[in-house]
């Protein structure tokens, strides 16, 4: 195979890419190209191990260029890296990155629009023409058929617009462990995305597991999850278990785990048959435990199905502390609780009594702040001085929430945003009914916190000369990633980019129908919309399989296809200056799954989007020119990936899954209300951001300046720790 070829004609080899991928897998499963993929994905880097050859300089600038028509470049560590290597060599790196690279953005599959002569075509097509090939595609899913309209494909000219490319670094494995370490003592939920990353760290890593196992793991819903990887793989022992549980919850957490349930615990688990020793090891688990009636109380129905796996009477004799929790629940036995203590001394407005009881549990204590400073006005004074006493003991996640929702209680307008716990990426709009509260007791509270926080940080490692950038306050710090898509870049919920050049956003979405273990998808038929909304987030207009083409503004829609055996695709254009003099603000990217497939029973389905200044340039999908690229996975029926805001002109990110409403169909029409809350609320959600997180450790820890060139440490948006660096903030900067 000749390297060497232009990037069109390098696309003609790929089935020998893949067979080069699965040879590799072959020789060494879970290893090279699944550990590239990863590395690539969350840092963009890449482990080439150097060579005793030269390769000649126009092999690799060859390289270089096919690489660059993805949107990538290599940094010169690497490229010089890239020259030690044999030609053989550079082959095999070549074959097997590209084919990385174009799964990275989406290349890796074939884009045929309905109209191939998008956006163009459709621009100039008769309503007529429209109408009828719609009607013959629709006619052939009766029929059991896939009839497309036949268009020759005219030659486009070539893109004409500048890319700015995606640098891939040299990296190390070194730099791999610290990523498992980082996931693993994250202070915060990870991602679906996360956990199958670390559970290939530590297959790869198996023998040497402990480099990267933390003393602690402080989230609990990690804690499972890792912990029931460690029991697969036949690393984790009773001694290092015992360390980290705590409460009989983190054991149902963990039996959830290996039933593999929603560790969260928002929805219902069906708990499989466990063995012998998982049975001895779960009950011995909770005998550790202190207050297990109280604690299983709270789950109560959970622990009575528990129960019949577990079969505690069996164990009375080693375990009786737990077989005797277990008949308390299944006789429903009264328990008085410290949770009913406190409900009850608020429902008196009995401040004192309240505050005596959550200082024992300080986290607590900060949760319910703003419902004790709300009940009584003269005891306010109290509760801050209690509060600042146990702050110091308040996990660094719960302090940051507290400090950020008191810094913005005033400030929040008539809209509450709120994402419900649990696996699905849900946002609510609640009314913003929350009393006032004495500008001076929120001033108090704020200090303490922050006070708080800075003492905490201040025991850290220095930083030196610190630059934190402004533009980090327009990103949210990641309180919980569980419901996060895999994204080429993932971001938090709420965060704003600059939407970057262009004149012409291009939404794209691709689909695949067939087997899911073992089952048949049927037909599917997913569906690419754009929705318009006004600065009061009223609906305008909307872009879709029901009106290909905008009024009054320049959008056109690249056609509806509603079956997918060999895959599918769909593209939206819209023309950004005419959309705001249309008298939108908003446009929403969304997508529908019309026969109602969840997106998680589909083979393959993701959406994206591009930024084009010449979008008759190029071929219609053109890989350099992507921005992002969003896997939908979710057990949901539509999915809002991201708004963008025209006036500020700023890209929101939201990674918000839907189900249908059970009254409509599953498209724009039966949704736009249920769009515009979503969009209102997003738009509205005022949360912790990572410039105040930032600014705290370089007060506690190093001088702040103004000057990046000063600097020792950078929080930046493109250098230093930057916003994507997701588990690098949760691990090291909310500990």
């Amino acid at each position: 195979m000749n390297i060497w070829s232009s990037y069109s004609e390098s696309k003609a080899v790929h089935d020998t890419e893949l067979d080069f991928v699965r040879c590799t897998v072959a020789r060494r499963p879970l290893r090279a190209p699944d550990l590239a993929a990863l590395y690539l994905r969350r840092r963009n880097k890449l482990i080439v191990a150097a060579g005793d050859d030269t390769t000649p300089l126009e092999y690799v600038a060859t390289l270089l260029k096919n690489f660059e028509a993805l949107g990538y470049g290599c940094s010169p560590a690497l490229i010089e890296r890239l020259q030690t290597l044999s030609e053989r060599a550079l082959t095999e790196f070549y074959v097997a990155s590209l084919a990385l690279l174009r799964k990275q953005v989406g290349a890796d599959v074939a884009w045929e629009p309905m109209y191939p002569n998008f956006p163009q075509q459709v621009m100039d097509a008769s309503e007529a023409e429209l109408y009828f090939n719609a009607m013959f595609h629709y006619l052939g899913d009766i029929f059991g058929l896939r009839i497309m309209p036949a268009y020759d494909k005219d030659e486009r000219a070539a893109l004409s617009e500048p890319v700015a490319l995606r640098i891939i670094e040299l990296g190390d494995e070194q730099e791999l462990k610290q990523i498992a370490r980082d996931l693993i003592g994250a202070s915060t939920s990870i991602s679906a995305t996360d956990k199958n990353d670390v559970g290939r760290l530590v297959g790869y890593f198996r023998a040497d597991v402990s480099a990267f196992l933390p003393t602690e793991i402080p989230h609990k819903e990690n804690l499972s999850f890792v912990t029931a990887l460690l029991l697969y793989h036949k690393i984790a022992s009773d001694i290092l278990l015992t360390g980290y549980f705590k409460t009989t919850t983190d054991v149902l957490r963990l039996a959830t785990a290996l039933s593999k349930g929603d560790v969260s615990l928002a929805a219902d688990t069906k708990f499989r048959s466990f063995t012998r020793a998982e049975r001895r090891l779960l009950l011995s688990l909770v005998e550790r435990c202190a207050r297990r009636e109280e604690d299983m109380l709270r789950h109560a129905g959970r622990w009575i199905r528990l129960g019949e796996r577990l079969h505690p009477g069996e164990y009375r004799a080693n375990y009786p502390k737990t077989a005797k929790a277990f008949d308390t629940l299944r006789k429903g036995l009264a328990v008085k609780t410290f949770q009913s203590r406190v409900e009850a001394a608020l429902a008196a407005k009995d401040v004192p009594a309240a505050l005596a009881l959550l200082s024992a549990r300080p986290g607590e204590l900060a949760r319910r702040l703003d419902h004790l400073l709300r009940l009584d006005a003269q005891t306010s004074p109290a509760v801050l001085d209690g509060f600042a006493d146990k702050a110091g003991e308040v996990s660094t996640p719960v302090l940051l929430q507290v400090l950020g929702h008191f810094e913005h209680r005033e400030g929040l307008g008539p809209v509450r945003t709120i994402f419900p716990k649990g696996n699905a990426a849900k946002v609510i709009g609640i009314p913003n009914t929350l009393a006032e509260i004495e500008p001076a007791v929120i001033a108090r509270l704020v200090a303490i916190c922050r006070d708080s926080l800075k003492a905490r940080f201040g025991r850290l490692d220095p930083l030196g000369k610190v630059y934190v950038d402004a533009g980090l306050a327009k990103h949210v710090i990641p309180f919980s990633q569980r419901s996060a898509s895999k994204a080429l870049r993932t971001l938090v919920r709420g965060s704003r980019l600059a939407l970057g050049a262009g004149s012409t956003v291009r939404f794209f979405v691709w689909w695949k129908e067939g087997l899911v273990d073992g089952r048949p998808t049927g037909r599917v038929d997913l569906d690419l919309s754009a929705v318009l909304f006004d600065a009061q987030f009223g609906y305008l207009q909307h872009v879709s399989y029901t009106n290909l083409r905008g009024s009054g503004y320049a959008a056109v829609h690249s056609g509806d296809i509603t079956s997918a055996p060999e895959g599918a695709c769909e593209f939206i254009d819209l023309d950004i200056a005419s959309v705001k003099r249309f008298g939108a603000r908003y446009i929403v990217g969304m997508a529908y799954s019309f026969c109602a497939q969840p997106f998680c029973d589909l083979p393959q389905c993701f959406i994206g989007w591009m930024m084009r200044n010449q979008p008759r340039s190029g071929e219609v999908f053109e890989p350099s020119t992507v921005v992002d690229r969003i896997d939908m996975a979710a057990d949901t029926q539509i999915c809002m990936p991201m708004i963008l805001d025209l006036q500020t002109r700023e890209l929101i990110w939201t990674d918000i899954a839907m189900r249908a409403h059970p009254n409509y169909n599953v498209n724009v029409e039966g949704n736009r209300s249920s769009a515009s809350h979503i969009v209102r609320a997003m738009v509205s959600m005022a949360k912790p951001n990572l410039h105040t997180l930032f600014s705290l450790h370089a007060e506690a820890r190093g001088v702040l300046v103004d000057a990046l060139e000063e600097a020792d440490t950078v929080f930046a948006l493109d250098q230093g720790t930057t916003p994507f660096d997701i588990e690098t903030i949760m691990a090291r900067y909310m500990a």
